[in-house]
């Protein structure tokens, strides 16, 4: 006959990993666990095989209303994490469209001066095929990534 898994020996899942690295983050921005002791736990909580082994790492951390709830050790359904909007998506947009501006600027401003100095008057409009197309893209990006109403 077999005898019953004790809680604590359970295999620990990614999602429980997860959460536990969440409160050490938390107690890390608190102030309970400093740098070298938040990596080292962190390390040692993907090392972790069982509930036990996690629920070791957070033992000695206030329980605080801001820290992730770690799952008791008999729990066997786990909420998921939340992720945190960090609201990059504009600010990275803006970026890569400054970047696009100032490429195409750079190519008119050659294009001008080896139109106005050369001998040969306009020459074809190459910069264009430089700005256009990604351009387009850029545009198409943006609109794809609007707020919806």
């Amino acid at each position: 006959m077999t005898q019953p898994v004790r809680p604590e020996d359970i295999r620990a899942s990614d999602a429980e990993r997860e959460l536990v690295q969440q409160w050490l983050h938390h107690a890390h921005a608190d102030g309970s666990l400093d740098l070298a002791e938040f990596d080292a736990r962190v390390v040692r909580t993907w090392q972790a095989k069982t509930r036990g082994e996690l629920a070791v790492l957070t033992a000695d951390l206030p329980s605080t209303s801001s820290a992730p709830p770690v799952p008791p050790a008999g729990a066997t359904a786990l909420p998921t994490p939340k992720r945190v909007k960090t609201g990059s998506g504009p600010s990275a947009m803006r970026i890569l469209t400054t970047i696009w501006l100032s490429i195409s600027a750079l190519n008119f401003a050659v294009w001008l001066l080896a139109s106005l100095l050369g001998d040969e008057g306009l020459v074809h409009p190459w910069f264009l095929w430089v700005a256009v197309p990604p351009g387009a893209v850029l545009g198409v990006v943006w609109w794809a990534t609007r707020p919806q109403k």
